[in-house]
């Protein structure tokens, strides 16, 4: 049952990181010129940015939490600034959806930055164990692959999936609200302008 369970976690984790290079693809794309995909995109998920992140936050919190009081593997130092920077994002995603907070990325953002750059490291301190890092310890080394599914996919590589999509959700909720204020702003500015070419045209 517990393999059963990390091998899920393990197949998830590279969905998310497929998913994470695809996105990177299309915003390479939007850089260069080609904007179809990522309009694409952006109507797709438009309206459930947040939930989607917090789904990912939630599953990556569960996911932590069913290791270490489930499958009984020791979290080390690397894994506790990971959960530091993702468990207050399961909460803050929520509140942010219930209350439709479309600037709830502020908050996210930050700890998601610094949680991904925790994971990168850990995920190559995991790929080549022989490194002796200064978070590594005798009692609880970081180097330890408590999970190695497929030859790549460790804990910390989960962490980074998860990380790298509520990223990329919060910069869709962000471009998303700007649409939006630039709309309102254009709105706004509308009868002003059509108050000038009536006048004009009297005159």
């Amino acid at each position: 049952m517990t393999h059963d369970v990390i091998v899920a976690l393990a197949v998830l984790g590279v969905v998310g990181q497929v998913l994470g290079a695809g996105l990177l693809l299309i915003g390479a794309l939007a850089l260069v010129g080609v904007r179809g995909p990522l309009r694409a995109l952006r109507s797709g998920v438009e309206g459930y940015e947040l939930w989607l992140a917090f789904v990912v936050a939630a599953i990556a919190t569960g996911g932590s939490l069913f290791f270490s009081e489930i499958a009984h593997f020791v979290p080390c130092e690397l894994c506790w600034y990971q959960r530091i920077c993702m468990y207050p994002l399961f909460v803050t995603l929520l509140v942010g959806g219930l209350r439709k907070d479309r600037e709830v990325y502020a908050y996210v953002l930050p700890p998601a930055i610094i949680g991904t750059g925790f994971a990168i490291y850990h995920t190559q301190l995991q790929a080549f164990p022989q490194q002796h890092g200064p978070f590594c310890k005798g009692f609880d080394p970081c180097t330890v692959r408590y999970v190695w599914e497929f030859g790549f996919v460790s804990i910390p590589f989960m962490s980074l999936a998860a990380f790298a999509f509520i990223i990329t959700m919060m910069v869709a909720l962000r471009g998303a609200r700007n649409d939006d204020v630039e709309s309102e702003d254009f709105e706004e500015s509308a009868p002003d302008d059509e108050l000038s070419l009536s006048g004009q045209g009297v005159s």
